[in-house]
């Protein structure tokens, strides 16, 4: 407890605007524990009508933190905004895709960095 209490705490966003958009750039772990605190990271009624969340630095773990991925973009729904969730981990992908009509998010193609694994082709 004491670890997801530590955990929770570290969870942060950076913002990127232009004109016509908003990249929320999320930093550390999406569980259970934080997101109380990732429910308040977004500014919706201020935000304009194309946001981005992009989760290059952060991890989607469980479902808790899908349903709050889905209570941010309702919000945004709600004000005809559009989300697109950016650099999702592959383990996060199958959540979602389990998740099924829970979420309707449009995903955006992330590229293929090639990292090496012990994957035989």
């Amino acid at each position: 407890l004491v670890f997801a209490w530590k955990t929770a705490k570290k969870i942060h966003a950076s913002e990127q605007r232009t004109d016509t958009s908003v990249t929320y750039v999320i930093h550390g772990p999406l569980f259970f524990g934080s997101i109380t605190h990732f429910l308040t990271l977004f500014k919706t009624d201020n935000d304009p009508d194309d946001v981005i969340m992009d989760f290059q630095y952060s991890r989607v773990y469980d479902h808790s933190a899908i349903d709050a991925i889905k209570t941010v973009v309702d919000r945004y729904a709600l004000l005809h905004k559009t989300v697109h969730l950016k650099h999702l981990s592959p383990e996060c992908k199958q959540l979602l895709g389990k998740a099924g009509n829970m979420v309707e998010v449009n995903v955006l193609e992330d590229p293929d960095y090639h990292v090496a694994s012990d994957a035989l082709d």
